[in-house]
């Protein structure tokens, strides 16, 4: 149902307007909101009122209505005044009721099939037959975004999406859990991946500068029916994921660029441990200098090019020369070779991974 403010910020705005007071009482006869001082009002003139068969009614300087969904009695409004102008106010306010209802309806509907769309909890003949109903269109390039808040039951983020986002647009907002929001973005024909990706970053841009939240944002592929997007979502939810173990200083990330990572976060565990063994024996990568780590995560930003990553880093020459010598040291791997270089990098996107695969299990 409607809250209690949209039902008060409706008639108040209509009494401004047209200077009838009108108050709305639910069918038990208690007042929901009220203009005016409803209280003279006895509440069982309203029940008896609402068992009965008429749609209008006058009872004094009362005229009193019903307000329906779907045909059946949902409020009674009561439009005070003696006169006919003060009915037809009355049914103005009704007939605002009542679509302000559909529209709510609408949207609660809208989010609960999106969400049981996401989640795969619909049959596909379900899925065309809700669609008709909420006038949701089928055959529409989407792509499906999630907006990770790590903020619980935060409504700030999803009001703030709703209003960068349209649903006259086709753009749907919705959440499926307490720390993230969900866009379910239409495209245009011709929207490439230069739009998606700089829709992704917009979202970080703004809701970083507006209201001062650091978000991160993953989305899917695109897909071309309604009832593949949650194959988008489920891309976006590794993007997401693939993007926290391996890609933390990016913001957004995509499921068409995850590289490596996608390939590691799909490897079984013991597997993965096999590998970290044999690669580093009885050294733990965790206790490997973060000096060290730093410097050869440089190192690969510049393609192993010893001269520009010391000129990056502000060290001599030798000393990064040095500190790769000491890594070499204790694992056997000489970073300054594409081999090796390979191996640790790897090695290390592994090692990550059983760490949050360790994170998760606690």
């Amino acid at each position: 149902m409607i809250s209690t403010q949209i039902i008060l910020n409706c008639i108040e705005e209509l009494r401004n307007i047209t200077k009838v007071n009108l108050a709305v009482f639910g069918l038990d006869g208690l007042p929901v909101a009220s203009t005016f001082d409803s209280g003279d009002i006895a509440p069982e003139l309203l029940t008896s009122f609402a068992d009965s068969p008429a749609d209008s009614q006058v009872i004094g300087k009362d005229h009193l209505l019903k307000v329906a969904d779907e045909n059946e009695p949902a409020y009674i409004l009561v439009a005070r005044g003696s006169n006919d102008e003060a009915y037809l106010i009355g049914k103005i306010a009704v007939s605002q009721l009542q679509q302000l209802i559909t529209a709510y309806k609408e949207r609660f509907d809208r989010n609960n099939f999106f969400q049981n769309l996401l989640m795969d909890n619909m049959l596909l003949v379900d899925v065309y037959n809700r669609a008709k109903k909420l006038h949701i269109d089928v055959v529409v390039p989407r792509v499906v975004y999630i907006i990770e808040t790590r903020t619980e039951k935060d409504t700030t983020a999803m009001e703030f999406l709703r209003g960068m986002f349209s649903s006259q647009s086709g753009d749907f907002i919705t959440a499926v859990d307490e720390s993230s929001v969900i866009l379910i973005k239409s495209l245009e024909e011709g929207d490439g991946s230069e739009v998606i990706e700089q829709t992704a970053q917009t979202i970080v841009d703004m809701m970083s500068t507006e209201i001062m939240m650091n978000v991160r944002v993953a989305y899917g592929t695109v897909v071309q029916e309604l009832k593949d997007v949650s194959k988008s979502y489920k891309e976006a939810m590794m993007a997401l994921d693939v993007g926290k173990i391996f890609y933390v200083e990016k913001k957004v990330n995509s499921y068409g660029s995850l590289g490596i990572g996608r390939l590691i976060y799909q490897l079984p565990a013991n597997l993965c441990r096999i590998f970290i063994e044999e690669i580093f024996g009885d050294n733990d990568p965790g206790n490997f200098d973060e000096e060290i780590v730093t410097t050869v995560n440089k190192f690969f930003e510049n393609n192993l090019n010893v001269s520009e990553t010391s000129r990056q880093l502000f060290v001599h020459r030798n000393t990064l020369v040095y500190r790769v010598e000491k890594l070499q040291k204790s694992t056997g791997l000489d970073v300054r070779t594409f081999d090796d270089a390979l191996t640790f990098k790897i090695a290390m996107m592994v090692y990550n991974y059983m760490r949050y695969l360790n994170l998760l299990d606690k």
